[in-house]
């Protein structure tokens, strides 16, 4: 019988059902290795790190099986070039489904659920690291690596190397998610008009402060403000963007740290404690305690009603007409065609599509009219409290996969997260996930042409946007809670304050099921009795009570120093 096949063309062919080992040739080899540079590795130190893979993946060739992430530039890369590199090198056959992050959520959710193994993995946001400490239903990767899968864990995976995994580890100390793609949620805004002399002298005129990378929400206000309706290069701009549909997308749209942004939770990183960017409160043992206000929550507070009003207000306002009908989906390219000034919230996943050539936003020589800078915080924020969202999609293990199977699904997750191949993944997705990625020579060169994107990520600023944290018991059933009734603010149908004394009432009884069904041990939730809004609302901390001024004096930073003091 065949021990080894070779091709000419250098595919990878498999004897089903015959037993036999297949392994890669050197031709597949090299046509790989041209396809992953550059890489932080020598060509020689990627060829040893691939044989570990083919070696590895001995016991597992002719298996197939199926992971899922959502759909971004990163993971169609995946999907679309590294699944078929892994086959061919392994002989392990990759399906990799793309679907909305809100179906990834429901899929995991059924499989918690149920215990059916509907994917062998999942890249899910590490937003869920609450919920997979509590529930215990996915594999800790700490034991798993030292442990029933330590065969199969690359010796070269070099986990200090990745920027995230604080995110991706529970109050035990365990990770339990391996990051695979990362990217913040920051302020966008078009340096050629907030640099061009008759723009900056109209603004100082009239505002009498200098226009520049608002600080603080009120300078957002007024730049929005600013350049609502004016005309610039024939076209009519607009000062904001955003998008209102009620959708899965409009929750994220909150939890990811809009609240936090303008000031309602606690001082803390990389979340507020007790009480976090979703309102919730946590006792010592991290404990969900309450939601509202009345039992020390803050998610209906003075501070969470400015927050979604802010939104109301600027969406209706300075937005373009279309984007309350919007999903996320639908609004993300909106800028790139070049009639919105500033975006506060906006994902840098978004850059890959920002720096085509040609479109109205780049500069004929290659280098963008925009760039990116932190979010500006609002009148609640201080010092110290979280400042904005990073994504951290990452790979998590089910225990309810297969052991072979989660093996051979382990691999995968490793090698499209290796240094071998994470260099070329990141200048095609822009996501990054590893320090060597970010410092790499190739980045410098082609910095000038992301906007302020490896400067951020090379900022000791960097580390103060972070995910959603522990203090949310269950993702799943909670995020859905949020689109729902902050649609019903964004609609009209309700005030901000009745939105979220909607909101946080469900997600109390969400808090109290939980605790009733005793399914997370002693880590659930503990809801405590209620005092009164009077009374929480005088301790120190979230939730806070209303200010007298809600737009403080506006302030500004000229991008150019901001950049500079990332350097210092």
């Amino acid at each position: 019988m065949l021990s080894k096949v070779k091709t000419s063309t250098a595919v990878i062919a498999l004897l089903f059902g015959m037993g036999s080992a297949v392994y890669a040739d050197d031709a597949a080899t090299a046509k790989w290795l041209s396809e992953f540079q550059p890489s932080v590795l020598t060509q020689a130190e990627q060829k040893s790190e691939i044989e570990w893979f083919e070696n590895a993946a001995k016991p597992y060739v002719g298996m197939e099986i199926k992971v899922v992430s959502e759909t971004i530039g990163t993971h169609e890369y995946e999907s679309k070039t590294l699944a078929k590199a892994f086959f061919e090198l392994t002989g392990i056959k990759v399906t990799h489904d793309l679907i909305g992050e809100g179906d990834v959520v429901e899929k995991l959710q059924t499989q918690m659920q149920t215990g059916e193994n509907i994917y062998d993995a999942y890249i899910n946001d590490s937003d869920l690291i609450g919920t997979h400490w509590r529930y215990q239903q996915a594999r800790n990767l700490t034991d798993w690596m030292s442990g029933e899968g330590k065969d199969v864990t690359n010796p070269n995976l070099d986990l200090a190397d990745f920027i995230g995994t604080d995110f991706t580890t529970g109050p035990d100390g365990k990770l339990y998610q391996l990051p695979d793609q990362q990217f913040a949620n920051l302020y966008w805004f078009r340096y050629d008009w907030f640099t061009n002399p008759k723009i900056m002298a109209d603004f100082k005129a009239e505002y009498n402060y200098d226009l520049g990378v608002p600080v603080n929400w009120s300078a957002y206000e007024d730049i929005a403000e600013f350049f609502t309706g004016r005309e610039i290069d024939g076209k009519k701009v607009y000062g904001h963007m955003d998008y209102g549909k009620k959708d899965p997308s409009l929750g994220w749209r909150f939890t990811d740290a809009w609240m936090s942004m303008a000031g309602m939770g606690d001082k803390g990183e990389p979340n507020g404690l007790p009480v976090d960017e979703w309102g919730i409160r946590v006792n010592e043992k991290s404990q969900p305690t309450g939601s509202c206000v009345a039992r020390g929550g803050a998610t209906n507070s003075p501070a969470a009603v400015y927050a979604v009003q802010k939104y109301v207000d600027w969406l209706g306002k300075y937005a373009p007409p279309s984007a309350p009908g919007m999903v996320f989906s639908e609004a993300g390219p909106v800028p790139a065609q070049g009639a919105i000034a500033q975006q506060m919230f906006w994902y840098t996943a978004f850059t890959a599509n920002m720096v085509e050539p040609g479109i109205a936003v780049m500069n004929d020589d290659g280098t963008p009219k925009w760039r990116m800078a932190p979010s500006p915080h609002g009148a609640y924020w201080q010092e110290g409290t979280k400042v904005g969202y990073q994504d951290a999609g990452s790979w998590t293990l089910m225990k309810s996969t297969p052991v072979k199977r989660a093996k051979a699904a382990w691999l995968y997750a490793q090698f499209v997260t290796s240094k071998t191949v994470d260099l070329k993944k990141s200048h095609v997705g822009l996501t990054f996930i590893r320090e060597s990625t970010i410092n790499h020579e190739s980045f410098t060169k082609r910095a000038p042409s992301l906007g302020g994107l490896v400067e951020f990520y090379r900022s000791p600023a960097r580390v103060r946007w972070s995910p959603t944290g522990t203090n949310v018991p269950d993702y799943p059933k909670l995020a859905q809670l949020w689109w729902q009734n902050i649609g019903d603010a964004s609609s009209g149908a309700k005030t901000s304050q009745a939105a979220l004394d909607s909101l946080c009432e469900a997600q109390e009884k969400v808090l109290k099921r939980i605790e009733r069904a005793g399914v997370q041990g002693d880590i659930g939730p503990k809801l405590n009795e209620e005092k009164g809004a009077d009374y929480w609302l005088s301790q120190p901390g979230a939730p806070k009570p209303k200010l007298a001024n809600e737009k403080p004096a506006p302030k500004t930073i000229a991008y150019d120093e901001l950049i500079k003091s990332w350097s210092n």
